[in-house]
């Protein structure tokens, strides 16, 4: 991600400082992620530890997942007028303290509030990297950047069912949260001391002080934008089927309804993050040569994913066969690689004033659409005694309302884009890199 030959005037000169104070910043997303899908390892632990049902335990992830969402407009336009810094140093305290509080809640509803003020923290950290990127590179490198932001945010998720997981089976629930809290210290540090938002010579326009007024503007302004909204249907539809299986209902499907044991159960969340980590360097480089596989990508991923939902609930049989659940999750892999292509349709759509609000308008898809599937799947599992198949069929009814809206807008953002292609700013995000 070095700085070339390429880079146009005006733009952010990229190398070693870039990558240095980036992987900083995203190191504070890499520890979130961590803190984020702690309880996808420990969602039988959690039903126990504070007697709840599958609906009550599914709470923890929608609650964390509404304050997530809930966050990402006023994230955004916190980023945009404060800057990457501060915003990444409240987002670190917070999910800290969340993490420590869930480590020692002797209740469930101390444990819920815990989880909310994880999610709070945790809302603050994807928007403010997706920024620093864009201050500190090219802008023809953004949908490589943001790829990678993602794929890091996976070897988070691995952290969690490899590390975390074992520590939790290995020590017990307190020493284990409490523990990895450790980690978000160590990066609030870092991030203190070293990061910086921007180059010397590439300050932002001044803020304007404008009020409520100025706020509404800018978020009106971003959602008129066609390619913005795209991006959230994009981000809706790919992101969730993995989200929701990570972070919560994947270990309980496979162990309650597959009959795995946890460790065989645990390597297959392992496989969809490395699947993720392995399609996201593929899909970054695809959409930072070819923007036209944008939408053929996403929607591709969408039917495979469906498609193997469908034959796995429905194969003959007790359980489904080990090569159908390794298949799964490979494609479940793709979901997230996917749906970091809803920015590349926010990101050329809005001026870089904007940048912060239209990715988090963008950034609430996939979470509004995975906190509805795990209330859904949760409801369904405790109506129907369990039942897996009629549970994990609410899946599909999301995934057919998101393609509806992303065929809806697709011509749309194809005229606009062609509107466009005299800007220099929407040809600089296209060069092939």
């Amino acid at each position: 991600m070095s700085s070339s030959s390429a880079t146009l005037p005006g733009d952010p000169p990229g190398g070693r400082r870039a990558i240095a104070v980036w992987g900083i910043g995203v190191s504070v997303y890499f520890v979130a992620v961590i803190f984020r899908t702690s309880l996808g390892v420990a969602g039988l632990d959690a039903a126990d530890r504070f007697h709840v049902n599958a609906s009550a335990l599914s709470t923890f992830s929608i609650l964390q997942l509404l304050v997530y969402a809930g966050m990402q407009i006023p994230v955004g336009l916190l980023v945009d007028r404060l800057g990457t810094k501060k915003v990444l140093a409240l987002g670190t305290v917070l999910f800290t303290a969340g993490q420590l509080g869930f480590a020692f809640s002797p209740t469930y509803g101390t444990a819920l509030a815990s989880r909310a003020l994880l999610g709070c923290g945790d809302a603050m950290t994807f928007i403010s990297v997706l920024r620093l990127g864009s201050r500190w590179f090219p802008a023809r490198r953004g949908p490589l950047v943001a790829q990678l932001a993602g794929l890091v945010g996976m070897a988070g998720n691995l952290v969690s069912t490899l590390v975390l997981a074992r520590l939790l089976h290995g020590v017990g629930w307190t020493p284990a949260f409490a523990g990895s809290a450790g980690a978000g210290v160590v990066v609030l540090v870092l991030m203190l001391l070293f990061l910086e938002d921007h180059p010397e010579g590439h300050e932002p326009e001044p803020f304007p002080h404008q009020g409520a007024a100025y706020v509404r503007r800018q978020i009106a302004a971003s959602w008129r934008e066609p390619g913005t909204r795209l991006g959230l249907w994009v981000h809706f539809t790919t992101q969730f089927p993995a989200m929701v299986f990570l972070l919560l209902w994947g270990l309980p499907f496979l162990v309650q309804a597959q009959g795995l044991s946890r460790a065989t159960a645990g390597e297959l969340l392992t496989l969809v993050v490395l699947s993720n980590m392995v399609v996201g360097l593929v899909y970054g480089q695809i959409v930072a040569r070819h923007h036209t596989a944008r939408l053929p990508l996403a929607l591709g991923t969408v039917g495979a994913t469906a498609l193997m939902w469908a034959v796995t609930l429905v194969y003959p049989g007790e359980h489904a066969p080990m090569w159908l659940l390794v298949v799964l999750c490979t494609v479940l892999g793709a979901c997230g690689p996917a749906s970091m292509i809803g920015f590349d349709f926010a990101r050329p759509a809005n001026p870089p004033e904007r940048q912060g609000t239209a990715s988090g308008i963008t950034n609430m898809g996939g979470f509004v659409a995975s906190m509805t599937t795990l209330f859904l799947i949760g409801v369904l599992l405790d109506a129907t005694g369990d039942d897996y198949t009629i549970a994990f069929s609410a899946v599909f009814v999301l995934q057919a309302l998101g393609v509806s809206q992303i065929l809806r807008l697709r011509r749309r953002v194809a005229r606009r884009e062609r509107e466009r292609l005299v800007a220099s700013r929407v040809e600089t995000v296209h060069v092939p890199a």
